[in-house]
């Protein structure tokens, strides 16, 4: 059945669970059948709840963007959700403002005590992309300054949380600059911004990380689309791409994609850790035309290895999460 919004896009997408309950938090905008790309600067970020991550409750928005002249006021992308240490939830987000066209990305923090009210930071945005290592906006390399899709991971061991983001190298060939970005924080608020944690080569973007631990390994998801692939094994692919590595902190090695193909038909995956074993979800994203689809999927059951290797298998019909 999955995720979809009568007359709305739906696609970037994270999940948490407290208490039995899935929560997913989705970007959506009103659909615009003549160019699909126009739902960026529209977007809001929605909330849905589940049992088993197939039937959803669709619930009130958790965010939206800000008041005229604010940083985030032309629209809110894609974050995560983290448990905060000293209870409730925090989520950091991607915002773009209107001044700007939406050409510089931002991140901001929200809190909340039960997923459901959620409160922007005042001091908001808490991190911005740093010039030592990272891409500012040159709109004659590329067409935006990307920072954005924070995921948010605290270190078992230093309580150091780490955010892995979507940005780009500041040097180099403009269609290879794509990198997972790195800040670290105490507290979820003060964050110091560091080098890059993954610097393949040939994406111009490395979109929608995903870092976690399983199998003894820590994993980082990341997505890319064809034509930001610049160097890339062909023909191209696109979906969910996989690294993994023996520490948080990298390095991380490139292992064969989760699920990709040259139609572009999901996008965005996570894996997450139900009852019955890992599942993977994605979004729809293109159809055989190339015509943008929307909603999240079903999820499927994946096999994680010792090696590291993710393994896309066969749901049973009475499986649940």
């Amino acid at each position: 059945m999955g995720l979809q919004l009568t007359g709305r896009w739906v696609w970037d997408f994270w999940l948490v669970r407290e208490q039995g309950l899935w929560h997913v938090f989705y970007l959506h905008a009103p659909q615009t059948p003549d160019d699909p790309d126009k739902r960026h600067f529209s977007a809001r970020i929605g909330h849905a709840t589940s049992v088993d991550l197939r039937s959803w409750v669709v619930v009130p928005d958790a965010l939206g963007p800000g008041p005229a002249g604010s940083w985030d006021d032309m629209a809110t992308w894609t974050g995560s959700v983290v448990a905060h240490p000293d209870g409730g939830w925090v989520m950091l987000y991607t915002g773009v403002c209107s001044s700007e066209q939406g050409l510089v990305q931002r991140i901001g923090m929200a809190r909340s005590h039960d997923l459901q009210t959620w409160l922007k930071h005042p001091d908001n945005p808490v991190i911005e992309a740093d010039a030592r290592w990272y891409e500012m906006l040159d709109t004659d390399i590329w067409f935006d300054q990307a920072w954005r899709d924070p995921w948010v991971v605290q270190d078992p061991e230093r309580k150091l949380f780490h955010a892995f983001i979507t940005a780009r190298m500041s040097s180099g060939d403009p269609g290879q600059r794509g990198v997972i970005g790195r800040a670290t924080s105490p507290d979820l608020i003060n964050w110091d911004v560091g080098p890059p944690i993954l610097v393949p080569e040939g994406f111009g973007y490395m979109e929608v990380p995903q870092v976690f631990a399983a199998g003894g390994h820590w994993h980082l998801l990341f997505s890319a689309p064809a034509w930001a692939q610049a160097v890339r094994p062909q023909p191209h692919c696109t979906g969910t791409f996989h690294a993994v590595s023996d520490v948080l902190e990298g390095p991380y090695r490139e292992r064969a994609p989760v699920l990709c193909d040259t139609v572009g038909s999901s996008y965005g995956g996570k894996i997450v850790e139900t009852r019955t074993g890992s599942v993977f979800l994605a979004f729809r994203n293109l159809d055989g035309s190339g015509g943008f689809v929307g909603g999240i999927a079903d999820p499927t059951p994946v096999d994680i290895a010792a090696d590291g290797a993710i393994t896309l298998v066969e749901s049973h019909p009475n499986s649940r999460s």
